[in-house]
């Protein structure tokens, strides 16, 4: 999928410059123009930010053309991927409209994060370990979960993913609002 062509378009159609979506969203104007010419991947934390300042949630900007079903099961390659190329999102149910919950089956390989920027948007999320470990920070707080282990809070406090250890981890999260 072409990140920044899809960008480039959604701010366009909402009549947004760069230097606007810039400011709005707290990324240089550099990193969108770069970021819009596929010269730069953009990390999920600061893809987040840049789409909540447009504002439109990242399972509209990838599903953005594609119209609603009423499709109820899902097989694993029918999921879309929100990614960033390292870490892996997917995303069940991206086609439906209207969503109220947003969730995830992410997969984050040994030395991925969700970016060097803490997360933040309004909401609540939780999720369980299905398979190795991720440290998940929450504010001043810091744990490192296993398989089995589960989290919940509200994301308006600043969160960070992160596999520090040598094995994939495998998570299954739900958020709502569906910011993703």
């Amino acid at each position: 999928m072409d990140v920044g062509k899809r960008l480039k378009s959604i701010r366009l159609m909402r009549g947004i410059s760069q230097r606007e979506l810039a400011k709005l969203s707290g990324v240089t104007n550099s990193m969108i123009s770069q970021i819009e010419q596929n010269q730069v991947n953009p990390s999920v934390g600061s893809l987040k930010k840049i789409l909540d300042a447009i504002p439109i949630s990242m399972g509209e900007f990838f599903t953005l053309e594609m119209e609603s079903d009423d499709k109820i099961f899902y097989s694993a390659e029918e999921l879309t991927d929100l990614g960033d190329g390292k870490v892996k999102m997917l995303l069940v149910g991206s086609k439906q409209n209207g969503r109220q919950l947003a969730i995830l089956r992410e997969i984050y390989p040994p030395g991925a994060d969700t970016g060097t920027e803490f997360i933040q948007h309004e909401g609540e999320e939780g999720g369980i370990v299905i398979r190795g470990e991720i440290e998940i920070t929450v504010g001043s707080k810091s744990k490192v979960l296993k398989a089995g282990d589960s989290y919940y809070f509200e994301t308006r406090k600043p969160h960070r993913f992160r596999n520090k250890s040598k094995e994939e981890c495998e998570l299954i999260s739900a958020a709502t609002p569906p910011t993703f």
